[in-house]
C-alpha cells in the first residue's frame, strides 16, 4: 500500500489540513494518507502547543468518517525532536509491507535543503507538493523524485484559529463540527 504522510502540529487541525489530506489520498496515487501528529517541530518554537494528546484527539475526531484518511501517533512514541528522516526510517522498518511517501508545502519544500539528511529524502521517498502562495519556484521541484499537485489552496492557519477563539470569535465552518465542540468542552486556546 502506497501511504502519504502529512505531518503536522495540528494545533488545532481545520478544514485546509483535511482538503490537502483528501486530495492527496484522492487525486494522486496514494492509496491512504496518515495525518502524523508532530510533538514538537525541530524548526518551531515550543511556545502556544497544547497538549499533544488533545491534538490527537482532535485530528482524529476530525478523521473519523474520512475516507481514505487516518491519523498516527508514530512520532510520540521516537525521540524529540521529531526529524523526519527518522520516522521515515522507524516506518519502514515497522511495516515493510508499505511505501510511504511525504506530504507538503511548497513553502516546505523551498526550505528542505535544511532538512536533516534531505538528500536520502529525496533518494528513498516520493514527495507530493501542494502549492502555497509566494512559494511557486522552489528550487527542488523538478527533482524526480517531486510531483507538485494541483490542490486546492486555502489561506487559513490554525494561529488565524487559535487567536480567533481567544478572541472569542466565530470559528465555526473553519474546523470540523466535533473538533470545535471537543475545544469548547476543554475550554482550549482562551
Amino acid at each position: 500500500m502506497k501511504i502519504g504522510l502529512l505531518f503536522g502540529s495540528f494545533n488545532p487541525i481545520h478544514i485546509g489540513h483535511l482538503i490537502i489530506a483528501n486530495y492527496m489520498a484522492h487525486y494522486t496515487d496514494l492509496d491512504k494518507v496518515w495525518l502524523v501528529v508532530t510533538p514538537q517541530n525541530p524548526f518551531k518554537k515550543y511556545g502556544g502547543l497544547i497538549n499533544t494528546y488533545d491534538r490527537l484527539e482532535m485530528a482524529r475526531l476530525a478523521t473519523d468518517y474520512a475516507d481514505k484518511l487516518e491519523v498516527s501517533d508514530v512520532e510520540l512514541k521516537l525521540p524529540q525532536p521529531s526529524y523526519t528522516i527518522d520516522t521515515l526510517t522507524h516506518l519502514k522498518e515497522q511495516y515493510p509491507q508499505h511505501e510511504f511517501a511525504i506530504i507538503m508545502g511548497s513553502d516546505n519544500l523551498a526550505s528542505l535543503h535544511k532538512w536533516k539528511n534531505y538528500k536520502l529524502i529525496l533518494r528513498d521517498y516520493k514527495v507530493f507538493v501542494y502549492p502555497r502562495p509566494g512559494y511557486e519556484n522552489a528550487e527542488l521541484a523538478s527533482h524526480p523524485s517531486v510531483t507538485i499537485t494541483m490542490t486546492p489552496q486555502m489561506e487559513l492557519s490554525a494561529t488565524f484559529i487559535r487567536q480567533a477563539i481567544a478572541e472569542k470569535k466565530n470559528v465555526q465552518f473553519f474546523l470540523p463540527e466535533e473538533v470545535l465542540k471537543f475545544i469548547e468542552s476543554k475550554n482550549l486556546y482562551r
